[in-house]
């Protein structure tokens, strides 16, 4: 009787060990599971690619555009001003639209006045001008800052996608750099917009692809705008 009483009072103490150990080791897995769980997340958010289609702008009409109605579509997004050399770019900048909007190409317009104050109008005086002289029949944006605290979200994602390369060896470009050294030396080193019409092409998919200075014209683009197409 005695050996099996101790019997019975060795396993109450096994079970005693037992259950407790059981019921810690369910406790531990649900919170590495809780950790795995938080770090799949964080992980998931940090892999996520931003695209142009998680951007809204207001438009010259105070609308906010969402970029989200382009997708699949090819876009070419130009800083622009109406008093600068590099002005006579928008009949440019119009014929490509005109040429390849059938086939999902959109050029997108954002005046800037940042540049040598070279778009000082309001934004219904820039419309005007536009269609009037250059017979722009493309989205122009509200005008904004590209640079600096006040920059709109978009172009500070473009040019963080793409930042600055220098202008190139021609002519143009050389004065481009010229002019720009003697008010700062490193402004090479900054990869933001230099000056009004700067291009960024985006791909179908709201990546961008290239980046292309006001040296280069709006018909040197076709053959990277054909192969996105």
């Amino acid at each position: 009787m005695r050996t099996c009483d101790a019997t019975a009072i060795d396993l109450r103490r096994r079970g005693d060990l037992y259950f407790p150990t059981i019921s810690i080791i369910f406790v531990l897995m649900k919170k590495i599971l809780t950790l795995l769980a938080a770090i799949c997340a964080i992980a998931c958010t940090g892999n996520k690619t931003t695209t142009i289609y998680d951007f809204t702008a207001e438009t010259g009409s105070g609308e906010q555009l969402n970029f989200s109605q382009y997708k699949g579509d090819v876009l070419l997004i130009v800083n622009t001003a109406s008093k600068c050399g590099f002005t006579p770019q928008y009949d440019g900048l119009e014929a490509l639209y005109q040429k390849y909007a059938s086939k999902g190409f959109v050029v997108i317009g954002f005046p800037c006045d940042q540049f040598g104050h070279q778009e000082p109008g309001t934004n219904e005086e820039i419309e005007e001008f536009c269609r009037l002289n250059h017979g722009v029949t493309f989205p122009l944006m509200a005008k904004s800052d590209v640079n600096g605290e006040n920059a709109n979200e978009v172009f500070k994602w473009l040019y963080s996608e793409k930042p600055f390369a220098g202008f190139g060896d021609s002519d143009t470009g050389k004065f481009m750099d010229a002019m720009l050294s003697r008010n700062d030396p490193d402004y090479a080193s900054n990869p933001d917009i230099k000056w009004n019409f700067t291009k960024f092409l985006l791909d179908r998919k709201g990546r961008v692809v290239a980046r292309f200075e006001p040296v280069v014209t709006p018909q040197e683009l076709e053959s990277e705008i054909e192969a996105l197409l």
